[in-house]
């Protein structure tokens, strides 16, 4: 304590180390850039920034051990404004997981575009390191401070393709609405902090289960904190943005945002509604099936109508966020678990997909349209094979990730009672199969046009084909032996703080 009378909290570093490593790098290799104008021999920059995020995944691995296992207890740190448990560790390794991919996607498409290398991999692990402080807060402000650099660093990414009139527009649209879901996000905690005199979650759990609070501002602080959230993971009706930015952004940008973000997103969720809300589960639970019932029905609607493969793959996002809802709505750790094994399995299915489509444009981002894939088939069998397979997954085909990813939340729907929301869930399954099979036989069938011609080459970069190939082993290899996978999100369920 000093002559004033504060006190400092003990800041515990290794709680924070994974953050703390991409932040790190991010600065050096910010720094290192600087020296550097020119273009380094080979693939410096990005295998800087794998080495980076393999280091943050590295650190995991103690982390896990300190927090699950028989003497394994959660842990705050930083004033109790950070928890360190199972749940924030799984969150952390999936956004590893969405860095490296989104990488290794980025690789070829940064040397064929011209552009700059080091500021786009600053800003993805910038952006990467406010999605684990998402997962990771145990605080309502620490989650506005993680959604912020989270997303001041995608605002920049959507706009990286200079030149681009349409990349401009993209970043553009999500800037502006982006900036009016956290103000929305932001009166929300004013409006939680009003009902319950404090911003931490833990503290609002213990204020909620000792008194009585008027409904009236306790309620319109979650149902804010629920908008501003519900924009980051592209939930309907908040999804206006998401069909133009998917396809104006570039898209290993595209695939990272679809990825990351919406992990990020899901995880503060999750934590705020599950741990901190959940003895009120009765109030807000009608909202979220809604919610739930709407992206599922949006979503799998109007991607049947598309004819852009990037603007199809968003509207499949948001019914995939419908999916995840579902896990949240139940209000079960068995949710919960389902809800983090649909945020895995998703990363994978819809990174390997973008990786896919980023070959297949080709130079200058642009050929997305269905006419572009047919007779992809006859020119590229290996490559419309792994995209056959993430496309059936991300329907939900068994033997797949996916299909034990739907399961799991649908199970959970059904063990809550929740029956008509697990047969619309259903229901939805079946409508999405349809354009994902429409895709899939314009592939193998559809007849080659101008637009595909055999006379366009379709390069595979070597870090790409080591990207599908990593997201289509988990994919498959997660349907075929799940139960480590699974085990893995049981035990990351660790959230009541």
């Amino acid at each position: 304590m000093n002559s004033s009378g504060f006190t400092p909290p003990q800041v515990e570093w290794a709680i924070l180390a994974p953050e703390l490593i991409l932040i790190t790098g991010a600065l050096v290799l910010l720094l290192v850039s600087t020296f550097f104008r020119h273009r380094p021999v080979g693939n410096s920059w990005s295998m800087f920034t794998l080495a980076v995020t393999g280091a943050a995944l590295i650190s995991t691995i103690g982390l896990w051990r300190d927090v699950t296992g028989p003497e394994g207890v959660p842990r705050l740190g930083l004033a109790d404004a950070v928890a360190l448990d199972g749940f924030a560790v799984l969150v952390t390794v999936i956004i590893c997981a969405a860095v490296a991919l989104a990488v290794l996607v980025a690789d070829g498409f940064l040397w064929n575009e011209r552009l700059d290398q080091p500021a786009f991999y600053v800003l993805l692990l910038l952006s990467a390191a406010g999605g684990l402080l998402m997962g990771k807060a145990n605080d309502l402000i620490v989650v506005f401070l993680g959604l912020e650099i989270l997303s001041i660093a995608l605002y920049v990414l959507a706009a990286f393709h200079r030149g681009k009139p349409r990349s401009s527009e993209a970043a553009i649209k999500y800037f502006v609405l982006g900036s009016f879901s956290s103000a929305i996000f932001l009166y929300g905690v004013a409006l939680t902090y009003g009902a319950t005199g404090t911003t931490n979650l833990g503290g609002i759990t213990a204020f909620l289960r000792s008194n009585i609070v008027p409904g009236g501002v306790l309620y319109g602080g979650f149902g804010l904190l629920l908008v501003g959230l519900g924009f980051k993971v592209a939930a309907v009706p908040f999804h206006m943005w998401t069909p133009d930015v998917y396809q104006g952004s570039p898209t290993p940008v595209t695939g990272f945002m679809a990825a990351a973000a919406k992990a990020a997103g899901f995880a503060a969720l999750l934590r705020i509604f599950f741990s901190a809300f959940g003895d009120q589960r009765l109030d807000w639970q009608p909202i979220v099936w809604a919610l739930a019932v709407a992206s599922l029905v949006v979503g799998s609607v109007l991607a049947v109508v598309q004819t852009d493969v990037k603007r199809m793959l968003a509207y499949s996002s948001i019914s995939h966020a419908g999916y995840i809802l579902i896990g949240l709505q139940a209000a079960t750790e068995r949710g919960i678990a389902g809800s983090l094994f649909y945020l895995l399995a998703y990363t994978f299915m819809v990174l390997g997909s973008f990786a896919v489509v980023t070959v297949v444009a080709g130079p200058g981002d642009d050929s997305h349209h269905l006419d572009n894939y047919r007779g992809l088939a006859k020119r590229r069998p290996g490559l419309t094979l792994c995209l056959t397979l993430f496309l059936l997954a991300q329907a939900g085909v068994p033997f797949t990730a996916g299909f034990l990813a739907k399961f799991g939340v649908i199970a959970a729907a059904v063990e809550s009672g929740s029956y008509a929301l697990a047969v619309i869930a259903m229901l939805a399954a079946v409508v999405a199969t349809f354009f994902y099979l429409r895709l899939i036989v314009v592939m193998y069938m559809g007849g080659e046009t101008e637009a595909a011609s055999p006379d366009r080459a379709i390069e595979l970069p070597l870090a790409g084909a080591l990207a599908i190939g990593l997201a289509l082993a988990f994919t498959v290899g997660a349907g075929l032996l799940p139960e480590p996978v699974l085990n893995f999100a049981r035990n990351a369920t660790l959230i009541g703080l």
